[in-house]
């Protein structure tokens, strides 16, 4: 297992390289004896050193998938650091019928060379309490977190120009169905609200988030934005809420935003309850998570 990065067209520099201990070793013979290997080339779309993972946009595999972007846990999360965003990568991915594993990474092009980051994110933990941030959402007035307390708080992180189905867009089709599920249980859909919130505050603007958010309401001209906000902080707070919520936000030369996900459920109290920092929750995981702490509280 080893990372390796090209740095000339004749010479590649290895980097993290070391010998798997005896107990990777073992785990190795055990967990992939019935394993398919395939080699993948693609780019690093968001890298997840919390969970050892990264987003890769990776080319068609034949015979086994076509293209498309997906998360992907490294069989060594240990060289996680020396992956970046827009890098472009070789690997060897291992399939079992359990998961799919990256090993055998090769950098062969790297976005920012010996890049390091002039932050650390905040990896987020149940019980944390949320800082009272300001947004200014679609109807261009000024929302604070601190006053959805008493309800659950459904956040999710967007920008309405991503152009990765499997991202925002997949995060928006998600709160729709979870705000449709919960208009049909009128005791639930008091409880709750729900909050989009933008990382690209010079787009979305309040009228481009009055569209985009009316669009997957469906309720267009009709829609009130009563039970779900669509919000930017300001260039002036963007930094701390995206270190806050462990969102990674890298703007590119095409305009576009490399960026990671993170999808809150926020008890009442203001303290998260649930964090899910990648695509593959489902909308009723999140249903069955209110009633959960809205059943809490009605026991309290």
């Amino acid at each position: 297992m080893s990372l390796c990065v090209a740095v000339a067209v004749l010479c590649v520099l290895p980097i993290g390289c070391r010998q798997p201990t005896n107990s990777e070793v073992a785990q190795s013979a055990s967990g992939e004896a019935n394993a398919k290997h395939y080699p993948v080339r693609g780019k690093i779309v968001t890298v997840d050193a919390t969970h050892g993972e990264i987003v890769l946009d990776a080319a068609a595999i034949p015979g086994f998938m076509d293209a498309m972007t997906m998360p992907y846990k490294l069989k060594n999360p240990s060289i996680i650091s020396e992956l970046h965003p827009g890098d472009s990568i070789t690997a060897t991915l291992i399939a079992t019928d359990k998961s799919d594993l990256l090993d055998e990474i090769v950098v062969i092009a790297q976005a920012k060379p010996d890049y390091k980051p002039s932050f650390f994110y905040h990896p987020i933990q149940p019980g944390d309490q949320l800082p009272d941030f300001h947004l200014l959402n679609q109807s261009d007035k000024q929302i604070r977190l601190a006053q959805f307390r008493g309800k659950v708080l459904l956040m999710t992180f967007i920008y309405t120009r991503c152009p990765l189905a499997d991202f925002c867009p997949r995060m928006s089709r998600n709160f729709a169905q979870i705000d449709k599920a919960l208009a049909a249980d009128p005791a639930l859909y008091k409880k709750t609200h729900l909050l989009s919130v933008s990382f690209d505050p010079d787009y979305d603007t309040p009228q481009v988030l009055r569209s985009y958010g009316s669009s997957y309401t469906g309720k267009y001209t009709n829609e009130t934005f009563d039970h779900w906000d669509f919000a930017a902080p300001s260039k002036a707070d963007l930094a701390p809420v995206l270190r806050f919520f462990d969102v990674g936000a890298t703007p590119e030369k095409d305009r576009t935003i490399t960026h990671s996900l993170s999808t809150l459920v926020i008890g009442p109290d203001g303290k998260v309850f649930k964090w899910y920092p990648t695509n593959d929750w489902t909308p009723d995981q999140i249903v069955n998570d209110v009633k959960q702490l809205v059943g809490q509280q009605g026991k309290a």
